[in-house]
């Protein structure tokens, strides 16, 4: 699951035609294994009707922190003109540092910098209702909606605000939810 900062603002360099997000420093992906229960709560008719199920469940969360890159043009920072000989270089975005905004040409790639990958220890909560229809033994189909809570042990560092603030103020630990999930299969 990737995980977002409700800040996050994407700049399109007009010059270039690239796109960033403003003080972007982390991807934030999150790994939820779940060990949980599902209870019915009723039971639908051999023929036809709605099983309402209530599922719980909780876990362990794994979040991952992966540097978002940048393209940034050096030679564009101190003359504000691009030209093909610039000094162009992939690195993690840190407001402090790249600071002439119309020097950024464009995102890197996704995997840039993967080796640099932080892991963040966390734990969730998921509850639900499932409400499944259809005939007993054929077709399935259903809505399940829920709420997921989690936390991990320190702030994900998503959002750096350079020499501004404090990160803590535009990061997060607590991470809550809603989900709607559709459905439609065969039982076999």
């Amino acid at each position: 699951m990737s995980l977002k900062n409700q800040k996050e603002e994407r700049v399109s360099n007009t010059t270039t035609g690239g796109s960033y997000i403003y003080h972007k420093t982390n991807y934030a992906f999150a790994l939820r294994p779940s060990f949980g229960v599902q209870r019915i709560l009723f039971r639908k008719a051999a023929d036809a009707g709605v099983q309402v199920n209530a599922l719980l469940s909780a876990g362990p969360s794994i979040g991952i922190l992966m540097p978002y890159y940048i393209s940034y043009d050096y030679t564009a920072a101190k003359t504000l003109v691009f030209n093909s000989s610039d000094d162009i270089r992939d690195e993690q975005y840190d407001p402090s540092i790249h600071v002439q905004e119309g020097a950024i040409v464009d995102h890197a790639p996704f995997f840039s910098g993967i080796g640099r990958t932080q892991l963040v220890a966390g734990a969730h909560l998921r509850g639900a209702l499932s409400f499944e229809y259809g005939r007993y033994r054929d077709a399935v189909a259903g809505i399940e909606a829920g709420f997921l809570v989690e936390t991990y042990a320190r702030r994900l560092l998503i959002l750096s605000p350079g020499n501004q603030g404090d990160a803590a103020l535009i990061n997060n630990k607590f991470f809550p939810s809603v989900y709607l999930t559709l459905y439609i299969g065969h039982r076999s």
